[in-house]
C-alpha cells in the first residue's frame, strides 16, 4: 500500500467565488493498480486527467476526463488484451464545515445537521484539498469489461486438450470416453 495519495488535488489555486474556474492537467504515474484479477490499469501505467474545477456556492464542481490502457487478458484463449479507457465524471466536493460556527444545539434537542441522509452521498473537501481517487476508480473500474476478448469471436480453447482453437485443424476431435467403462480400460479377455 502507498504512503501517499497520488490523487489528492490542492485546489488553492481557485478562489472560493461561484463563477471561478481554472483547468488542469494531471498525469498519475505512481498509483496503485486500479481493475481486476483478469483486466486493470497496472501501477506502471500512467493515467491522463483533464480537470476543470468551477465554484459553486456549497463547493467545488468538479469535471473530469479520465484516458488510460488497461491490460489483462482474454477470457477464453487467455492472450493478452489491451483496453484503452476514456471515462469521465461530474463530481460536487462540498466546503468543509466548520463546526464551531454552527448554531450550538439546545441540550435535549434532536442533533439535526442533515449528515445523516447525505453522508454517501456527498464528498467533502478536507481544507482546500479534495481526494480524486475514488471518483477516478468508480469512473474507471465500473466501465471495465468483466470478461475482456482479444476478439468478439474469439473459440477459445479445446475444453480436451487446453490448445487454442485457431491452431488446431478444423477435424480436431477427441474421442469422447465413457466414465462408467473407466475401471476396464486395461482389461483383455483371456480369448483375446
Amino acid at each position: 500500500m502507498m504512503a501517499f495519495n497520488p490523487f489528492l488535488f490542492n485546489t488553492h489555486d481557485l478562489p472560493r467565488r461561484p463563477g471561478e474556474m481554472r483547468e488542469y492537467f494531471l498525469e498519475i504515474d505512481d498509483h496503485d493498480p486500479m481493475g481486476f484479477d483478469v483486466i486493470s490499469i497496472p501501477d506502471y501505467e500512467p493515467i491522463d486527467i483533464e480537470l476543470k474545477l468551477e465554484s459553486v456556492s456549497d463547493g467545488i464542481l468538479v469535471t473530469a476526463a479520465i484516458q488510460a490502457e488497461a491490460v489483462g487478458e482474454c477470457t477464453r484463449c487467455l492472450d493478452p488484451v489491451e483496453f484503452s479507457i476514456d471515462e469521465s465524471f461530474q463530481e460536487l466536493f462540498e466546503y468543509e464545515v466548520d463546526y464551531r460556527q454552527q448554531p450550538k444545539k439546545k441540550k435535549g434537542e434532536p442533533a439535526d445537521d442533515g449528515l445523516e441522509e447525505t453522508a454517501d452521498e456527498v464528498k467533502q473537501m478536507v481544507g482546500e484539498m479534495i481526494d480524486l481517487e475514488p471518483s477516478v476508480r468508480d469512473a474507471i473500474i465500473l466501465n471495465l469489461p468483466i470478461n475482456p476478448l482479444c476478439d468478439p469471436d474469439c473459440p477459445g480453447l479445446c475444453p480436451d486438450c487446453g490448445i487454442k482453437w485457431t491452431l488446431l485443424p478444423e477435424e480436431h476431435a477427441h474421442v469422447a470416453a465413457d466414465i462408467r467403462w473407466a475401471g476396464l480400460e486395461g482389461w483383455k479377455s483371456p480369448e483375446a
